[in-house]
C-alpha cells in the first residue's frame, strides 16, 4: 500500500484552539491506527518545544484517501491548522527485507 505524509501547520489561533479540539483530533487518527494504517503520528514542535503542527505518516489506498483524511481532521475543520499538505512517499530507510 502506498505511503503518504500529512503535515498540518497551526494557524494564528492554533495554540488557543488546540486543547479543546485535541480529543476529536486524536479520535480521528486513532481510527486509522486501529486499522493499521498509521506508521507514525505526532506533533511538530517549535523552537521552544510548543506544538505548532502535526506530522502523520500513513499507509492508505491512494492520494485521494490521504487527502480525505487530512481534510476531515478536526484540527483543520475547527481552525487549529491553517493549512495541510499531503505528499506520497516511498520508504527507503530503514531498509525493508523482501520476503
Amino acid at each position: 500500500m502506498p505511503l503518504f505524509i500529512y503535515i498540518g501547520r497551526d494557524g494564528p489561533h492554533g495554540a488557543e484552539r488546540r486543547p479543546d479540539v485535541r480529543p476529536r483530533h486524536l479520535d480521528h487518527i486513532r481510527r486509522l491506527d486501529e486499522d493499521g494504517q498509521i506508521r507514525f503520528a505526532g506533533p511538530l514542535k517549535d523552537d521552544l518545544g510548543a506544538p505548532c503542527g502535526t506530522v502523520i505518516v500513513m499507509e492508505v489506498e491512494d492520494l485521494a484517501r490521504a487527502r480525505s483524511v487530512a481534510e476531515s481532521d478536526p484540527y483543520l475543520l475547527e481552525g487549529v491548522f491553517e493549512a495541510v499538505e499531503v505528499f506520497e512517499s516511498l520508504q527507503v530507510f530503514p531498509e525493508i527485507e523482501e520476503q
